[in-house]
């Protein structure tokens, strides 16, 4: 917190105290500077040129099907049910999942948003009715969008299989029209001169290809903001995060209402610890300026050395961030 509120301080005495050649003197090793206010999130980095305003969407949780769905829903009964009616974040009203993601890609569309950002868990589970409305919505927006997977977006509940081939065969079978053709494990688009990148770790595991995209990704040092489903580890955040210590067997309580593997013994492979530490190196020294993500279905920030990282309340719920990336004043 110490750490925001000098990045915070430092930009507003840039705005009026210091000509902009001193903005990296005063700045420190720190490149950027974030600011937040409920729903609104303003990251300003000198290298950035024009600003670009994203909706950073997660955990819309919307469950709709047909008669494809009958051969499944043994599967996903009980998330057929988890998320129909809920309260929004802030007033306590009753709404829903379908009403809360109509009115969030409508909102970003009025505020003029460059594009919607979708961090997983769009539906309860990889219901090909459910995939066919969200792209719906998005599509009629007109906006540009991206998106990523979820820990629920392919997991039906009960089904044989490791979460590494199920993640793998239902995101295959039915959630690539939500990909516009990218690869879904790691793959990035650049905006206004900021690379956007996108990762699956709706397992909590990182594979070794992805930790090789990434760190091919990083090079260079054009402003760079990450996405994913799951966060990542930081202090005081629950064992429900990438590369936590104490993630694993003894830490997964939630196994049997999911009806899924339990999390290993062994806890986070090495892989995904190396991750994490890249994730830190690239913060201070490729220009990462964040990194978002859902699943914990509030509002959490956290800052680790230059690294700065955000979750997002559920939208069935009506959260979303408005994040601008900016010009350093």
């Amino acid at each position: 917190m110490k750490r925001l509120i000098f990045a915070v301080a430092a930009a507003f005495l840039l705005t009026f105290a210091a000509p902009a050649q001193k903005s990296q003197e005063l700045l420190g090793t720190r490149r950027s500077s974030v600011y937040q206010q409920g729903t609104q999130i303003r990251v300003f980095s000198p290298d950035v040129k024009e600003p670009l305003r994203l909706f950073v969407i997660s955990d819309t949780h919307v469950f709709l099907s047909d008669e494809r769905e009958d051969p499944y829903r043994q599967y996903s009964k009980r998330m057929s049910k988890a998320y129909n009616t809920t309260r929004h974040f802030t007033t306590g009203e009753k709404t829903n999942p379908e009403d809360s993601f109509r009115k969030t890609v409508d909102l970003a569309r009025k505020d003029g948003a460059d594009a919607n950002v979708l961090l997983g868990d769009m539906g309860s589970d990889p219901s090909e009715a459910g995939v066919e409305w969200v792209k719906g919505v998005l599509d009629a927006s007109g906006l540009p969008w991206y998106y990523t997977t979820g820990n629920h977006d392919w997991h039906y509940e009960g089904m044989e299989g490791s979460e590494k081939e199920l993640r793998e065969t239902w995101t295959q079978e039915r959630l690539t029209p939500l990909y516009h053709g990218y690869d879904h494990k790691l793959y990035t688009v650049e905006i206004k001169g900021v690379k956007l990148v996108f990762l699956d770790n709706g397992i909590y595991e990182i594979l070794p290809e992805q930790l090789h995209a990434f760190k091919r990704e990083m090079k260079g040092k054009e402003p760079k903001i990450l996405f994913g489903h799951i966060p990542f580890y930081a202090p005081g955040y629950n064992t429900n995060t990438v590369a936590h210590p104490d993630w694993g067997y003894d830490a997964d309580y939630n196994y049997k209402v999911e009806l899924r593997p339990r999390w290993p013994r062994e806890g986070a492979n090495q892989t995904t610890k190396d991750m994490w530490k890249a994730v830190l190196k690239a913060s201070s020294r490729n220009n990462l300026l964040a990194s978002f993500s859902g699943h914990l279905h509030k509002q959490q920030s956290s800052v680790v050395g230059d690294w700065h990282q955000f979750t997002v309340a559920a939208n069935c719920q009506g959260g979303y961030y408005e994040v601008t990336i900016e010009p350093l004043p």
